[in-house]
C-alpha cells in the first residue's frame, strides 16, 4: 500500500472527527446565545426597551459598589399621569411613558442603569460630579417638561417630580436606602417642578420593602424598615 494512503485516511478521519465533533458545539453555542438573549429580553420593560425591576437592582448596585463617590440614585414619576390616561386615552398614554424612557436615557447616558419600575414609575443609577449634580438634575426637568407629540400630532403637556440621593453625602451605597431617601425627596417636591436632593433626615423615613410607606406598590400590612 502505498505510504500516502494511511497519512490521508488519517487526515481525512481527523477532519470527520473534528465535524462530528463541531456540529453539537456549535449547536449549543447557538442554544447558549438564544438563551442569553432570551434572558436579557425578559430583564426589559416590553414597552420601553428599559431594564425590568430586577435587571435595573442588578446594574444599579454594581455602580453603587464601584463608584460611591459620585453614584446618585433617583427616583422619577410622571405629573398627573392618570389623567393623560383618562382623557387621551391608553395609546397616548404608553407614548408619553415611551418618550419618558427616551428622554431619561438620553439624559444619564449609555453606562447608567435606567429601569421602569411600573406605571409612570422610574429608576435610576449613575454617576454625576457633586459639584455638576444640581446643574444635571436642572437639565434633566428642562428635558421632561417639553411637551410629547403623538402619531396624531397631538401634543401632550406633560410634567414630572424627581427625587435625587447621592451615596457620598448620605454615607450609604445601599440600593433600598437610597431609593427611599430619593423618594421621599421627590414627594417633597411633588408639583414643584424642581428635582428635590434627599438629605440625611430622608434616612428615617418608614419604608417598605425598601420604598417610602405608603408608596404605591407597597402594603401596610407588611413589616416596616
Amino acid at each position: 500500500m502505498d505510504a500516502a494512503t494511511p497519512l490521508g485516511t488519517s487526515s481525512a478521519q481527523r477532519a470527520l472527527l473534528i465535524t462530528t465533533l463541531a456540529v453539537p458545539l456549535t449547536g449549543w453555542t447557538m442554544h447558549a446565545v438564544a438563551l442569553h438573549r432570551k434572558l436579557a429580553a425578559a430583564r426589559r420593560d416590553p414597552l420601553t426597551g428599559l431594564l425590568g425591576r430586577d435587571g435595573y437592582t442588578a446594574k444599579a448596585r454594581q455602580i453603587l459598589d464601584r463608584y460611591t463617590d459620585t453614584a446618585t440614585v433617583l427616583m422619577c414619576d410622571l405629573d398627573h399621569f392618570k389623567a393623560i390616561n383618562d382623557t387621551l386615552g391608553h395609546a397616548a398614554g404608553d407614548a408619553v411613558i415611551s418618550a419618558t424612557a427616551d428622554r431619561l436615557s438620553a439624559w444619564a447616558g449609555s453606562r447608567a442603569a435606567v429601569g421602569r419600575l411600573g406605571g409612570d414609575e422610574f429608576a435610576l443609577t449613575l454617576r454625576i460630579a457633586p459639584e455638576r449634580r444640581q446643574a444635571r438634575l436642572a437639565q434633566l426637568v428642562d428635558k421632561l417638561t417639553q411637551p410629547v407629540v403623538l402619531e396624531d400630532h397631538r401634543v401632550v403637556q406633560v410634567a414630572a417630580s424627581i427625587g435625587a440621593a447621592s451615596a457620598n453625602s448620605l454615607g450609604t451605597s445601599n440600593l433600598s436606602v437610597l431609593q427611599r431617601a430619593a423618594d421621599t425627596a421627590l414627594y417633597k417636591g411633588k408639583h414643584t417642578g424642581r428635582a428635590v436632593l434627599a438629605s440625611r433626615a430622608d434616612l428615617t423615613t418608614a419604608s417598605v420593602n425598601g420604598r417610602r410607606a405608603g408608596r404605591s406598590g407597597t402594603h401596610t400590612v407588611e413589616r416596616t424598615a
